[in-house]
């Protein structure tokens, strides 16, 4: 199969005769292709950040799942998003084919087992509330493309996220997502573009799917978890912009909130208690604009 991310790339001959400088200006022209590539895609993401919202909403949970670069992408994904938004572990799932010994180093062999990306989604007991992510630049792993199918079979929402429209799996998945990034500046190397689109994609799916079910209020990350001193500092200035109390009032009702950003700003605002706020948050999803709206105008 004649796919992209595997030919030669014209832009880029001889770049082992040119200097750093030229070196570095080459790959900075062709990174600058990929979010115009992202940005094609926009409807398909959108697609599937609504599917992954009812996946939560239901329930279900967001897995990601690929060989290699891909994998660990998802795996880097999956891993920011209790710190940043209070997931539970395992809301947002990754999964990398060789299992987690592949993060740090390629298990040769691994991505062309097609059973086995089946044999994980169903040792994580795969439902068809679940939102299952394929990642894969070329879209022909066999790892990949088995699960996809084990999804599809469960019901599963399926989405493929690979660089090549012309592959396997857009047309396995009932979600495609195909940013176009072209030929790497070093054949086949699709750690480069194709890495970076991945990843602008993933970004998307996960915050924008956060932002869908509450967990952003404004633009303030307010359901992160304050797990370090640095996240405190920052849970408190979350606290100040959103309400335009004082530090000492910040960090009195983050000590009262049982250190929820989310629950103070929703108790100062409405000048409830920590059982009401809480409440509040329950009656409407996690939104805190409609959880002050509705006890304001009551």
């Amino acid at each position: 199969m004649n796919l992209i991310t595997e030919k030669s790339n014209d832009r880029s001959k001889n770049i082992d005769k040119k200097s750093t400088i030229e070196v570095l200006k080459i790959m900075n022209e062709e990174d600058k292709l990929v979010a115009y590539a992202v940005e094609k895609e926009i409807p398909s993401i959108a697609k599937a950040v609504d599917e992954i919202i009812k996946s939560f909403q239901d329930g279900g949970r967001l897995i990601y799942i690929g060989a290699g670069t891909s994998g660990r992408l998802g795996i880097l994904d999956a891993s920011e998003c209790p710190p940043t938004f209070s997931t539970e572990k395992d809301q947002v799932v990754g999964i990398i084919a060789g299992g987690e010994k592949a993060f740090t180093e390629a298990i040769e062999g691994a991505e062309d087992d097609t059973s086995a990306g089946m044999k994980d989604l169903e040792d994580i007991n795969l439902t068809k509330l679940d939102t299952v992510v394929g990642i894969t630049a070329s879209g022909n792993t066999p790892y990949v493309l088995g699960a996809i199918e084990y999804a599809n079979k469960i019901g599963a929402t399926t989405v493929g996220l690979c660089c090549n429209d012309n592959s396997k799996l857009p047309k396995l998945a009932s979600i495609a997502i195909t940013p176009i990034v072209g030929p790497e500046i070093i054949a086949g190397s699709t750690r480069l573009k194709s890495g970076t689109a991945q990843k602008m994609v993933l970004n998307m799916l996960s915050t924008a799917s956060m932002i869908g079910i509450g967990k952003v209020y404004n633009n303030l990350m307010v359901d992160l978890n304050p797990s370090n001193n640095k996240l405190v500092d920052r849970s408190k200035r979350i606290i100040m912009e959103a309400t335009g109390v004082k530090e000492d009032i910040a960090e009195k009702y983050l000590e009262l909130s049982k250190n929820k950003p989310k629950i103070a700003i929703v108790m100062i605002e409405t000048k409830c208690s920590y059982d009401e706020a809480v409440e509040l948050l329950d009656k409407y999803d996690g939104s805190i604009y409609k959880a002050i709206r509705y006890k304001l105008s009551n």
